[in-house]
């Protein structure tokens, strides 16, 4: 007697190798039809590279993807689009300079010669009607906020008959309040509309709150599957390192004396295509403090960034450093002890060819003991500080020699902690610290960073992720549009106040 099976979608024994790197190693994940499944592991687990396979983006070397029931052959994402199965990506597919309108219309995979625009819109604002997120069809894209961008995102892949929708980091540009709407009408969508749904997330929130079911990968492989009322997040997390998590309580110690080290005032800087990305922006930090930044991504914390960090020209407005003129000059970096701590730093902060000693001597090169007579380089003391440091700050690495590129994001991420810590620092600059990193690398850098303030340092930190700036920060700042628009502290922060300004209401 045949049964029916449960799950609408399966991937079975699946692997691939890229080369040397075995990306999937024999993972299995089945998605049961009308339910959210959420897919979590840690940068580098193989989520992605599992989805692909899925997708047609990538052949799996081993293992069968089964949709309803059937093996499929899925060999590009037009096929997984034909099934009915979608996919919204972390990043935005939209098309700016068109309206959310032809946005749409053109997402279908069959398209005549010739669109009858007037025909097409009529049909679409009939149907939009039982969507769960209305967007004004007339909108240019270039118009919305990031979260209208992703609903915009999610209406597309509904109006193609998705039976199954795939969420890479769906809330990633979403303030807390757009998330929980997103999520909940997609969870609500799923058990009346009979919609299966994959998350891949790295939120356990998200999970706890939203998924029906959870599935674990670690190193490329299959950890296990659990429904979420049978699990907790301490759970989750130990499936994914393979072993219990023990926080260490950050300790933030008093200040006492606090003076002004770094002041902003009426700053104004355009980004690449000369559009203002910063409107009369100021702000200051004492020595002793943490002042965090939130926003969506986007509304000027990469400019704010690169002006403090000597890459970008302001357009007008001052910085001052211990009360005198900054313009981010390597010398005037040196006298007021500013350092930086940049987002990507393989990419802004590293030279991936250079060996760790090398990068660890970037700030002191050209100084004794580093530097001797006629500019040579005094390469037995460079490597001796590196020795020490790569002890002190628990560099893993297979020796000062070694290039910097070769190491983990997290290792990458404590190199350039160590060279910027090493010695005394005033005003510290950081921006997205533990974006990718695994739990240890997260829990290190959080506590270097709340020692530096506990040192007297004036840290400013720029992150999109709201619960690290929970964390660590003294005091909290909301930016949008290129402006600050609201100041409390994690003490006193509300998530839906926090949200609606972060969405610029």
């Amino acid at each position: 007697m045949n049964t029916v099976s449960p799950y609408v979608l399966e991937a079975i024994n699946i692997s691939k190798r890229f080369g040397e790197l075995i990306a999937l190693d024999n993972v299995t994940l089945k998605l049961r039809a009308a339910s959210v499944h959420a897919l979590l592991g840690e940068n580098g687990a193989g989520k992605s590279t599992l989805v692909k396979c899925i997708m047609g983006y990538y052949q799996p070397d081993v293992g069968e993807v089964l949709f309803g029931d059937r093996q499929q052959a899925i060999t590009q994402p037009h096929d997984a689009l034909l099934l009915g199965i979608g996919m919204v990506y972390q990043h935005f597919t939209l098309i700016p300079n068109m309206s959310v309108a032809e946005n749409i219309i053109l997402s279908r995979p069959r398209l005549p010669l010739i669109i009858h625009w007037r025909k097409e819109m009529a049909e679409l604002k009939r149907r939009m009607q039982g969507m769960p997120f209305q967007i004004p069809l007339d909108a240019p894209i270039t118009s919305l906020s990031a979260g209208e961008k992703q609903k915009v995102e999610i209406i597309k892949q509904l109006l193609l008959n998705t039976k199954v929708l795939i969420l890479d980091e769906p809330t990633s540009v979403l303030t807390p309040t757009e998330a929980d709407e997103v999520l909940g009408k997609i969870q609500t969508m799923s058990r009346e509309q009979h919609l299966s749904v994959l998350i891949i997330t790295h939120k356990f929130r998200e999970v706890m709150n939203f998924a029906d079911e959870v599935t674990v990968l670690r190193k490329g492989r299959y950890v296990g599957s659990a429904r979420v009322d049978q699990v907790s997040p301490p759970i989750l997390a130990a499936m994914m390192v393979g072993h219990e998590i023990i926080n260490t309580p950050l300790q933030r110690i008093p200040t006492t004396n606090p003076r002004p080290l770094l002041k902003i005032a009426d700053l104004k800087v355009t980004d690449d295509a000369g559009v203002t990305a910063l409107t009369g922006l100021s702000l200051s930090v004492n020595s002793g403090e943490i002042v965090g930044i939130a926003g969506v991504s986007g509304n000027g914390q990469r400019e704010l960034m690169q002006v403090m960090a000597g890459q970008r020209a302001a357009h007008s407005g001052s910085i001052t450093v211990n009360a005198e003129a900054y313009t981010a000059s390597r010398a005037q970096m040196r006298r007021h002890k500013f350092h930086c701590l940049p987002e990507e730093p393989l990419r802004n902060a590293c030279v991936a060819s250079m060996s760790v000693a090398d990068n660890l001597a970037f700030r002191r090169f050209d100084r004794p003991p580093f530097a001797v007579h006629n500019g040579l380089l005094n390469r037995k003391a460079i490597t001796q500080r590196a020795k020490e440091l790569i002890h002190r700050f628990a560099i893993k690495t297979p020796g000062p020699s070694t290039p910097v590129g070769n190491l983990s994001g997290g290792n990458v991420q404590r190199t350039v902690l160590a060279r910027e810590l090493a010695d005394e620092v005033d005003v510290l600059l950081v921006a997205n610290p533990c974006f990718g990193l695994d739990f240890g690398a997260v829990a290190d850098i959080h506590q270097q960073i709340m020692a530096a303030r506990n040192r007297g340092t004036a840290v400013l930190l720029i992150s999109e992720d709201l619960d690290e700036i929970l964390e660590l920060s003294d005091r909290l700042l909301v930016i949008s549009n290129g402006k600050l628009v609201h100041e409390t502290t994690p003490e006193h922060a509300e998530l839906t106040t926090i949200g609606k300004f972060m969405a610029g209401h």
